[in-house]
This record gives C-alpha cells, sequence and structure tokens, in this order.
C-alpha cells in the first residue's frame, strides 16, 4: 500500500508540475520530463486531451501522457525508422509507416505486438491516413504509389502509381470520401477513395511540398514547402472547391518549412495557423491574410519537424534535437507562445 501511495503521490506531483507549467510560468522556465524517444522525433499527433503519439529514429511508437510527463505504452515492430504516425478518433487503434517500406497497425492496452502488417510498398512510407469510418488505411510512398489497404484483412485494395509522385505526405478530408497528398515533385493531389484516381491537382509550386492538413471546414487545405534563404519556405492556402485556386501565402520562415496545421478557431483571434520549420521556429498565422502574428524561436532544438493541436491553446512540436515540446499559446493581454513542457 505504501508503494501505491507513493506512486500516486509522485504522479500527481507530476501532474500538477505540468499542469503549472500550462498556466504560465516564465519563458525560462520549461519543466523537463521523462524523454518519450531516444532519438530525434519525426512525427507527432495528438489522441486525446491528455495522451499523444509520437514516432521518431529510435525505431518506437509512443504513448506519451504530456499532462503527467511519463510513457504509457511503447511499441516496437519497424526495423528502421518510424516515419508517421496516424489514429482512428474515439478508438485505441494506431497506425505507424516507417523507411522500412511498411506500415504496422497497434492496438493500445494490448502487447506491444503488431495487430496487422500492411507489406506492399518498395521505399518508404511517408503517407499514413485513416478512413473516417475506420474500414481504410491510405498510404504514401517514395515509390511514386498511393494505397488503399483494408485494415481488418491487410489486403491491398488498391494501388497507383504515378510518375515522380514521391509522396511526402496524406490527409483524409473528415466526413468525406477525398484524400489530400503532397509530393516531391512539387505538387499537391486529391484524390477520390472510390476510384482510386485523381480529381483533382492545384498548380506546381516551385519547390517539394513537404507536408498538408485539412481545414475543420473540409473546404480548405494547408501545404507547407521545402526551400533555403527565405526562398520556397511558404506555406500555402487552398480552396478544395475551386480547382487551382491558391488563396494566401504564409511567407517568413528562413529554412523548409516541414509542417503546417489549423488551429481551433479562437473568438479573439480568429482562424489561424500554425507552421515549424527547419530553422527552429514555430509561427502563428491569420489564416485569411496570411500576416505572421507570433513568431516563437527554440534554439538548440534543431529542425521542427511535426506539429499537433493538443487542446484548446495547446500545441505539441516534435524536433529532431529537443524531443517533443509542449507550446502554451495565450491571447490576453496580447498573443503570446511559449515553450511550458519538454519531454
Amino acid at each position: 500500500m505504501g508503494k501505491l501511495q507513493s506512486k500516486l503521490r509522485k504522479r500527481s506531483d507530476r501532474y500538477r508540475a505540468g499542469r503549472d507549467a500550462a498556466e504560465g510560468p516564465p519563458a525560462s522556465q520549461v519543466v523537463q520530463y521523462e524523454p518519450a524517444h531516444s532519438d530525434a522525433v519525426n512525427c507527432v499527433i495528438s489522441l486525446t486531451s491528455e495522451l499523444c503519439v509520437s514516432g521518431g529514429s529510435d525505431q518506437a511508437v509512443v504513448v506519451y501522457d504530456w499532462k503527467g510527463g511519463s510513457r504509457c505504452q511503447t511499441f516496437y515492430g519497424h526495423t528502421r525508422e518510424v516515419t508517421k504516425v496516424s489514429c482512428l478518433p474515439g478508438s485505441t487503434w494506431l497506425f505507424s509507416a516507417s523507411r522500412d517500406k511498411t506500415a504496422l497497425m497497434w492496438q493500445m492496452g494490448r502487447d506491444a505486438e503488431p495487430i496487422q502488417e500492411f507489406y506492399g510498398h518498395e521505399l518508404v512510407v511517408n503517407g499514413l491516413a485513416v478512413s473516417p469510418d475506420g474500414t481504410k488505411l491510405c498510404t504514401g510512398s517514395r515509390d511514386n504509389s498511393m494505397c488503399l489497404w483494408d485494415i481488418e484483412s491487410g489486403d491491398c485494395l488498391q494501388k497507383n502509381t504515378i510518375s515522380r509522385n514521391l509522396v511526402t505526405h496524406v490527409c483524409w478530408v473528415p466526413g468525406g470520401t477525398s484524400i489530400v497528398q503532397t509530393s516531391e515533385d512539387k505538387t499537391v493531389r486529391v484524390w477520390d477513395s472510390r476510384t482510386w484516381q485523381i480529381t483533382n491537382s492545384f498548380p506546381s509550386k516551385r519547390y517539394i511540398q513537404t507536408h498538408c492538413d485539412i481545414a475543420p471546414d473540409c473546404y480548405h487545405v494547408l501545404s507547407s514547402s521545402n526551400g533555403f534563404g527565405g526562398q520556397g519556405c511558404e506555406a500555402t492556402l487552398w480552396d478544395l472547391r475551386q480547382p487551382g485556386c491558391k488563396v494566401v501565402e504564409y511567407r517568413g520562415h528562413q529554412q523548409t518549412t516541414a509542417c503546417c496545421v489549423f488551429l481551433p478557431p479562437s473568438p479573439d483571434c480568429g482562424s489561424m495557423v500554425a507552421s515549424s520549420s527547419h530553422d527552429c521556429s514555430v509561427k502563428l498565422w491569420d489564416q485569411n491574410t496570411g500576416a505572421c502574428l507570433y513568431t516563437l524561436t527554440m534554439d538548440g532544438a534543431g529542425p521542427l519537424v511535426s506539429l499537433a493541436p493538443s487542446e484548446p491553446g495547446g500545441l505539441l512540436c516534435a524536433s529532431f534535437n529537443g524531443g517533443l515540446h509542449h507550446l502554451q499559446l495565450s491571447q490576453l493581454p496580447t498573443l503570446n507562445l511559449k515553450e511550458v513542457a519538454r519531454f
């Protein structure tokens, strides 16, 4: 009983530290939790209001309690680094993609073995998205192919290979049948999951497109761009209802913009977009005007490669050198974004 009480007390202390951090400590006071990974973190998604899932160069998929500051479960099954993670909202299913050319399916609370395996790509798998009904999985690879899988059987239902379509990211439009993907050939494409054909492609950008995200209204798409020296480092907002329509660009990063995400609308600041870059900065943008509202620089963290809104006012950020970062957004008296915890 004494050991149990001690364990609960430690967890309570960790939670209190995380809660106090979220309430706004000085910028220099960043809570350091148990690291989620032993190497660079390549991707992160939000699972619940307290849990996130990440994948790293250590070949691990980690479920982490970022409020309590501890790992909940770690999955090992890939033989090379994990490139992307995904989940089915409201379920215990998790998915991961890897440089080992495979995608794996896991279930929280069960043993560490994958419950389904998806084989068929010939190169690294960089795209991973689950259908809204939880029956299909979409993957995209540097082998120029997009695959559609039956989750229950693991069978490949559709495969379409397009020359030079080196896939970098995929997103399934919530509640719909469309899939958006970005590519190293600088193009953003929209697929119909029923016919497995391209229904729309946006005008090619100048540089590689690294990531995409779908707006909550399902009408707009964000894509981010590779680049250097401030050239080609922008994020771009597109309108799905108007083929080829570029709405606005978000310019200001000095190196590759690795990730861009929509933030939940705020009554004080309106609609905002967040982006992370290899220049060690996270920027907040006015979605409609493209104006940069705030820049947070995390020197020493290395390239910032993935972002995930974690709760109202929260952002999770994955980095090469600093692990995972919990960022807190406050809007009063002025807009501010600061790092409050690292793990």
